[in-house]
């Protein structure tokens, strides 16, 4: 390892999958060591996973760091948002925590949003209405099936809280992953006492939510990390207000984020409140807002499509008359949850690759409208928009972004954004920056830019007729089941 210029810092990514750990030069941004270790998660309706185990990967990935991260001067947590940890009173687990995919809660979450004054209600309260995802709904299935459970837990926390805690000693959250509780109010910026009294839990049970740029704690003495003790820990975030750190973002910057299911957020210091329930209004790390839209299909979504045709990924074909809505499983944007794929205009003419393309153009179509819903008014269409995520470096994916979108594109160079983001927080707090501001200064964003083509309206007109058209026929697959 060569001589780092600036005291070294760990940025940690806790996914429903795995842990990642990154030890950065905090004067320059450069990852000097990283390591990886494997989560556990439960299949079928119910997914869940034991807390302690993070902690045993999170073990795993600074072991695999070797002594960069003995020399560390600060760490900081990002993680997967929204899973309930319910802790006993020794600060064990009471049961394994329930994750953010896990949707047996969607009767509770039902439930909530009618005996609370509705959508408008949530939306203004808490920024957002409340989906399967959020916590609270989880909290509500936990007292309705398992309220022993319930009773047992002493303290209720969210995977980063969970692993900031063991390194600390204190029970600690922050804006960002707080706002995806359903719990917390966005307006006021505190819990809120009236959701908490209809879902039975007490307030003394939740973490302190740690203000942008403060100290959470010191790693304490006993943990068994390679970390000395008194290694300042900051407060850490969700994943998401951890990638927009990462990525150094300023108001009105575009980012989509193409995995499993696709993200589309963007900064902004309006606080959002969309009561129709497609844009979350999620806080960001720092003191503003992150708007986010997510769809369910993308990339998984696209593949399958590919190998049902016997395609490479890449191997689309332009055509003009087809029509493919890839929601495999179902969409949130639009939302239609019970709805499957639709195909619209085959041919005798239409070929595999042209079918592929079609995917592609629909799931494309999913992301923007979303886009347009997360972005201010204001917002510079001409601004680039990011692309991250596992399908970024995708042709195909890059080349339809930039025809159904007409703006430019720029793929940034660094991966592990979750983690970086978490990396500039922990610099922060060393150097007094606003930890955005440390990923700027890292260049983390910078990558190239593909020059904006025009925008093929045509087909985006097209995909939103037939959209139009067979949404009674996708809604009513909801009385099949």
């Amino acid at each position: 390892m060569s001589a780092a210029e600036g005291p070294l810092v760990v940025g940690v990514d806790t996914s429903t999958q795995s842990t990642k750990a990154l030890v950065v030069d905090a004067a320059t941004g450069r990852v000097v060591a990283s390591g990886q270790a494997p989560h556990v998660v439960s299949t079928g309706a119910g997914r869940e996973s034991d807390p302690r185990q993070w902690w045993d990967a999170l073990r795993e990935a600074l072991h695999q760091c070797g002594d960069a991260a003995r020399e560390a001067a600060a760490v900081s947590i990002g993680g997967q948002q929204h899973g309930l940890v319910t802790l006993d009173v020794h600060g064990d687990p009471v049961r394994p925590a329930l994750l953010w995919n896990d949707v047996r809660s969607a009767p509770q979450a039902r439930r909530l949003i009618e005996e609370l004054g509705g959508p408008k209600f949530w939306a203004e309260r808490t920024g957002s209405v409340p989906s399967v995802s959020f916590t609270v709904t989880k909290w509500a299935w936990l007292a309705e099936h398992e309220p022993e459970a319930a009773r047992s837990a002493k303290a209720v926390r969210l995977p980063h809280d969970y692993l900031t805690e063991r390194l600390t000693g204190e029970g600690t959250t922050d804006r960002g992953d707080a706002s995806g509780t359903g719990w917390w109010a966005s307006g006021t910026e505190a819990y809120d006492e009236e959701i908490l009294a209809r879902v039975g839990l007490d307030p003394a049970l939740l973490p302190r939510v740690v203000r942008p740029g403060e100290v959470a704690g010191t790693v304490r003495d006993g943990h068994d990390l390679p970390f000395s003790r008194g290694t300042l820990v900051a407060a850490g975030t969700g994943d998401n207000a951890a990638a927009a750190l990462g990525l150094g973002l300023r108001p009105g910057v575009p980012v989509m984020s193409l995995g499993t299911s696709g993200t589309v957020y963007a900064v902004s210091e309006r606080r959002p409140a969309d009561p129709t329930g497609t844009v979350a209004g999620f806080a960001d790390a720092r003191g503003d807002w992150l708007p986010l839209a997510c769809t369910l299909n993308c990339t998984l979504a696209v593949d399958r499509v590919a190998a049902l045709l016997g395609l490479d990924r890449e191997a689309v074909e332009p055509g003009t008359d087809i029509t493919l809505l890839p929601y495999l499983d179902g969409e949130r944007t639009p939302n239609l949850p019970h709805s499957s794929g639709l195909l619209h205009g085959l041919r005798h003419d239409t070929t595999a690759g042209q079918l592929l393309q079609a995917a592609y153009d629909g799931a494309v179509h999913s992301l923007l409208g979303a886009l347009d819903l997360v972005l201010d008014a204001d917002a510079d269409p001409s601004t680039p928009l990011l692309l991250i995520g596992g399908g970024a470096r995708g042709t195909a994916w890059q080349q339809t972004i930039r025809r159904l979108s007409g703006r430019p594109v720029q793929i940034p160079e660094a991966r592990e954004l979750v983690a970086l983001g978490a990396a500039a927080q922990a610099a922060g707090l060393l150097t007094g920056e606003d930890a955005a501001a440390v990923a700027r200064r890292w260049n983390t964003a910078a990558g190239p830019v593909l020059d904006a083509v025009e925008r093929d309206e045509a087909t985006l007109t097209r995909i939103s007729g037939v959209l139009s058209d067979a949404a009674p026929l996708l809604e009513r697959n909801a009385d099949s089941r």
